[in-house]
Order: C-alpha cells, then structure tokens, then sequence
C-alpha cells in the first residue's frame, strides 16, 4: 500500500467526520466540507482517526489511496484552522483595495482591474501593498492567489509585479552598452 496512505489522519478537538456509502464529510469550527468517495478506495473511522484502504490490489487503487490521505488531510485541516497565502505587490503606483465583495487592483495599465471574490474565500488588504487570501479549501485558496498574481506576474529586472511572500524573484542583470 501506499506509504502515505497508510498514516492515519487524527481528527482533532471539534471536527467530526461522518463516512457515507458515496462521500466523506467533515465537520468543524471553521465550517463543513463534503467530498465524493471513489469506488478504489474505503474510508473507516476508528479512535478518533480516519484511516484509508485500497479495495483491491490494482495500481490505480493504490495512488488513489494517497490521493484521498492527502485530500482528506487537507479537508480536516481546512475546518479546524484554514488556509491562508500571502501576496505581495511591487511596485510604483501599484496597489490593492477590497470594497464589499470585489478586489480592486492598480497594477499599471489603463483601466483599474476588478476581481469578484468567490464564495468561501476572504480576502484582506492588510496594507496597499499586500493580499491576504484565506479559506477553507486549500484548493480554492491557491487557485485564487495564482489567479490575482497573473494580472502581473513579478518581472525579473526590478522585481514588479505580484509575488507570494515566501517567492524568490531571481533578478537578471540590465543589458550593458
């Protein structure tokens, strides 16, 4: 079996699991999430853990066996605390501003850039130069910091552009006459 999937996954104070016939949902302080079970693998509840097990002896149950661990790992982890990613912006005149349900972005071209923010996600502006985007489904999280860092992805000469606070821009030195 998959050495990934044969860790158990511990379920900590709040967050309650409840295994259907077709799909997992787990329940915590910070809300509830539900996924769809494939027919390669089972999900058993035991000691306050959940455990993964393949159905049969093929490859394809083995990786989605992994799979699932780390799904369902996730999923626990989004109730109880949440996901969070952190971007940063650079440069002159560039900023970020949320106003109800939109993000407002400068990033130097000749219309301001307007984000609708999904269902399941905040996003805080902790200051003009930073994006905090959270929620529960880590998934969701990271679709939406690579989504807001594409409307001007960092260039590698000054280093404009949106970056994640934990990237490293590898700066190229300006050409030479």
């Amino acid at each position: 079996m998959s050495r990934v999937a044969k860790n158990p996954i511990p379920l900590p104070s709040g967050v309650a699991a409840e295994i259907g016939a077709e799909s997992v949902v787990i329940k915590g302080t910070r809300g509830t999430m539900s996924r769809p079970l494939s027919p390669l693998v089972a999900v058993t509840l035991s000691e306050g853990a959940l455990a993964i097990a393949r159905r049969s002896e093929t490859k394809a149950a083995n990786m989605m066996a992994g799979t699932y661990r780390a799904l369902l790992a996730n999923m626990v982890l989004g109730v109880s605390s949440g996901f969070k990613k952190k971007l940063e912006i650079n440069g002159v005149g560039y900023r970020a501003q949320v106003q109800g349900k939109t993000l407002n972005l400068t990033l130097g071209y000749s219309h301001p850039i307007k984000l609708e923010i999904p269902e399941g996600i905040t996003i805080k502006t902790p200051s003009v130069t930073e994006v905090l985007v959270e929620g529960n489904d880590k998934q969701q999280v990271g679709q939406v910091a690579a989504n807001i860092r594409a409307f001007r992805p960092p260039e590698p000469y000054k280093g404009k552009g949106i970056k994640y606070s934990d990237e490293v821009i590898v700066r190229k030195e300006a050409k030479k006459a």
